[in-house]
């Protein structure tokens, strides 16, 4: 049977084949070998940015992959300058993977992956879900995210879409007439698995428990439910496995990294070591014990376009006392919630909705620096932003366009710049919250 997937993989320029078996001969280390194997990687990707990334050795000054600890923290302002300025000598936006951040921490930046670096992502998210028996060549997938509203983007999504075997269900409306619309498309198509953002898919699993309905009773073919992008508690946990009747799969991940850590068989939060170095700090970045709360470091130990080293990603967690260099795992995670906005025409939108509404105002000229959004009133949100220059007309009115065509008509919103937002006690900026 053709393998569409990575195929797609392949003719894009993501070599998988070389990929999947690297990341094969990584998981298959002694203890002795991986420990030999991280400190070269670590060793050799700084070397590589100090000699090749000028922003980097700017950033670095003398230190040395031989004076880890003195390596600087990497935070998001330090990324948020044109692209051009932070990719390493060899590599363009021509023959690099591009993206850009949601923005969920308030802080967007463009950010670039070489394409060997971009395979390894992907061969590590096929080993991790192929733990629960899923092919992503073959198994068909529900999936729950937002989707580009414009033609063309909706329609390069629609086509992606096509070759990873999945089916979209957009999230930016889920009010209970499109709730039933999914649900009757769980009746009629063999999905395997679900993946999207946590809140959308917990709102349809609480639209399923009004209706004293058992998902997989409907589509008895389903495997899984991953579920992504937003912290998973407890009771919505327990919700998703009595309304879906399948495990419940938490990932806990990066668009500009990896993924971070995926929960294994054994319901163990199981770090990514074999493409990522994660570091728990204190605010004096120096490192605590397993087991003490510190905020959480990462280095990419492939990425040569862009470097991430030693770099903050801007949420708090607990390694677990049994973690080893090897088999890292994370006890706990703090942060990484959305709020659910509710419109006046009965819409639930989930927090994450509003990346595809701000990434109007994310431009990589460094302009918009941060941003939070409020809702005040059920028609009625504040946009304060932090900006070398205040937002113009023109950008207000392509905001509005946005908020019209991703949410609805006939919203309020203002925009304040600020010189300082407001933040949790953990540092970390909310980027939507709701106070209704």
């Amino acid at each position: 049977m053709i393998r569409l997937f990575d195929l797609s993989l392949q003719l894009n320029g993501f070599p998988i084949k070389k990929a999947k078996a690297e990341l094969d001969k990584i998981v298959r280390f002694s203890e002795e070998e991986f420990t030999s194997f991280l400190e070269n990687k670590k060793k050799e990707i700084v070397d590589f940015h100090l000699k090749k990334n000028p922003f980097y050795a700017e950033l670095a000054g003398k230190a040395t992959a031989e004076d880890w600890e003195n390596l600087p923290i990497l935070n998001k302002q330090n990324l948020q300058k044109p692209l051009e300025e932070r990719l390493s000598k060899g590599y363009f936006k021509k023959n690099v993977y591009l993206n850009k951040t949601s923005g969920s921490s308030g802080t967007p930046f463009v950010f670039a992956k070489d394409k060997y670096s971009h395979a390894l992502t992907w061969a590590s998210n096929i080993m991790r879900f192929g733990w629960f028996g899923i092919d992503f060549n073959h198994s068909y997938q529900a999936r729950f995210y937002g989707i580009p509203m414009d033609f063309i983007g909706y329609k390069k999504e629609r086509f992606k879409d096509f070759l990873t075997h999945r089916f979209r269900f957009p999230v930016f409306d889920l009010s209970d007439e499109i709730l039933e619309k999914f649900l009757q498309k769980f009746k009629t198509k063999k999905f395997d698995y679900i993946n999207g953002y946590t809140s959308s898919i917990v709102l349809f699993a609480k639209y399923l428990e009004q209706k004293n309905i058992v998902l997989n009773e409907t589509c008895p073919t389903l495997k899984a439910c991953f579920v992504t992008s937003e912290m998973l508690f407890e009771t919505d946990k327990k919700l998703l496995e009595k309304q879906f009747g399948i495990p419940i799969i938490s990932e806990y991940g990066a668009s500009e990294l990896d993924l971070i850590a995926f929960e294994n068989p054994e319901g163990e939060w199981q770090v990514n070591a074999e493409t990522l170095f994660v570091e728990i700090l204190d605010e004096n970045n120096n490192h605590v014990p397993h087991g003490t709360e510190g905020k959480i470091v990462i280095t990419s130990l492939f990425n040569k376009a862009n470097p991430f080293i030693r770099y903050e990603i801007g949420d708090i967690g607990i390694l677990d006392e049994k973690s080893t260099p090897q088999k890292p795992i994370l006890k706990k995670l703090v942060g990484r919630t959305n709020d659910v906005a509710i419109l006046p025409s009965g819409k639930k939108s989930p927090g994450l909705t509003f990346y595809y509404v701000t990434k109007s105002i994310i431009e990589d000229d460094g302009n918009v620096k941060e941003f939070i959004i409020k809702q005040t009133k059920i028609d009625t949100f504040e946009i304060e932003y932090i900006a070398e220059s205040e937002l113009v007309s023109e950008q207000i009115q392509k905001i509005q366009e946005a908020i019209d065509l991703y949410l609805e008509p006939n919203l309020n919103f203002t925009f304040t710049r600020k010189i300082v937002l407001e933040r949790t006690n953990r540092g970390k900026l909310k980027q939507f919250k709701s106070y209704l």
